[in-house]
């Protein structure tokens, strides 16, 4: 994305997410944000009980890590106008604000058009740009888990009541990539037929393709199903595939959707060779009509051992298998550490320095370099005078207050 410029004009995590995206993969993103307020994410300092350091401020970092911010105030004729000044020379244009507020404040597709036709206009969107509630906004608490479908399915229905998201800004991280995937589409279009588009993606469509799948079995068969509740023990027609409870509390987690080729090996390794041979389990038909039989030696043999012990034992079984880890235990992952997962960027408060989540692309084995999210308004004068705004004119608007 190198010589790819991005004007974003945006908030939170979910369309911020694909500046994010561009800007790893080598786009130059310039933040828009209020002079005196900043992105209203910078103020959200407790998070599930977890108090927040704005000077470290990871919710904040995640989304906008590579990005250089210029303050404007684009409530103001003064602030349009420096954004019209920017988007003049810039590639996309990419917001979330609500259609109403884009008209109020002029940065809706025809503004932006106006002084730029060819720049590609992207919007996130809580439920899509068009239908009668195309100005109702949200976050991926409401659109993305709630509305969608997701926690309905999540939630045993012996709970009675639905599972919160418990994971801030999944679903704006997954929608970010879309976004940012959409927008690379947008910019090899215009690279073939000249032809600038404008694109959309909601946390709507966001979380029903990532649920696709299953929407479509519901679709063709209009069966509802829904998460089982928690416990040891394997699938009811394969016991292979399950979560087995460790000795010491941990949890092994086999999802071994074929046994075919994996029965001896399984048993082998859990301490019981003998089960492979007996006729109840020794091929997959006989293993899934006896699957009660089955996960009950798995459970027995699974109790005995802890969990260490099994992350590193079954190493060598033949089938497919993961420990249930925490992202604790994720940091630490030599899988993940070896595929460069996590980074290290200076933070803004020049102490240690944060380790943050790398974009899940990498080109030729090489990692995407990042560097930290901007400090609120730090790029304006820069910016500007690389866009060719004469000093004097600069003041002037600082006078107005349009910028900081």
């Amino acid at each position: 994305m190198e010589g790819v410029r991005v004007l974003e004009v945006a908030q939170f995590t979910f369309t911020p997410a694909a500046g994010a995206v561009l800007a790893d993969w080598g786009a130059d993103v310039i933040k828009i944000e209020h002079p005196v307020r900043g992105d209203t994410q910078r103020g959200f300092l407790n998070m599930g009980g977890v108090q927040l350091d704005p000077q470290r401020h990871t919710l904040f970092e995640h989304p906008n890590r590579g990005k250089r911010s210029v303050g404007i105030d684009l409530s103001t004729p003064e602030g349009q106008e420096v954004l019209y000044e920017l988007a003049k020379q810039c590639d996309v244009f990419l917001t979330n604000y609500l259609p109403q507020v884009r008209q109020k404040n002029k940065f809706d597709v025809e503004h932006i058009r106006a002084v730029n036709p060819n720049i590609i206009y992207a919007r996130g969107s809580a439920l899509g740009n068009k239908g009668p509630e195309r100005q109702v906004g949200g976050f991926d608490g409401t659109c993305f888990w709630a509305r969608s479908g997701i926690a309905y399915s999540m939630t045993p229905e012996e709970l009675g009541a639905p599972l919160s998201q418990g994971i801030p800004a999944f679903g704006d991280s997954i929608g970010g990539m879309f976004i940012a995937g959409g927008i690379s589409a947008a910019l090899f279009h215009r690279e073939k037929t000249g032809e600038a588009v404008e694109m959309d993606v909601s946390l709507l469509s966001t979380a029903a393709w990532a649920s696709g799948a299953l929407i479509a079995q519901v679709a063709e068969t209009g069966i509802l199903t829904r998460n089982p509740m928690p416990g040891s023990g394997g699938a009811a027609r394969n016991p292979f595939m399950g979560n087995y409870q460790t000795s010491d509390g941990g949890t092994i987690n086999l999802c071994t959707i074929s046994p075919t080729g994996h029965i001896k090996s399984l048993f082998e390794h859990v301490g019981v060779p003998e089960a492979a041979d007996d006729p109840r389990f020794s091929e997959p038909k006989a293993l899934f009509e006896n699957a009660g039989a089955a996960s009950d030696i798995l459970v027995k043999a699974f109790a005995e051992k802890p969990f260490e012990y099994w992350r590193q034992h079954l190493k060598t079984f033949s089938g497919q298998w993961a420990p249930v880890q925490s992202f604790s235990d994720l940091l630490t992952d030599e899988q993940a550490l070896a595929n460069d997962m996590i980074v290290e960027v200076e933070a803004a408060d020049g102490g240690d320095p944060l380790k943050l989540v790398r974009g899940p692309v990498q080109w030729n084995g090489e990692p995407v370099e990042t560097t930290r999210s901007p400090q609120a308004s730090e790029h304006t004068e820069i910016v500007l005078m690389e866009m060719g705004v004469e000093w004097d004119k600069i003041e002037e608007w600082k006078a107005k207050g349009a910028i900081a």
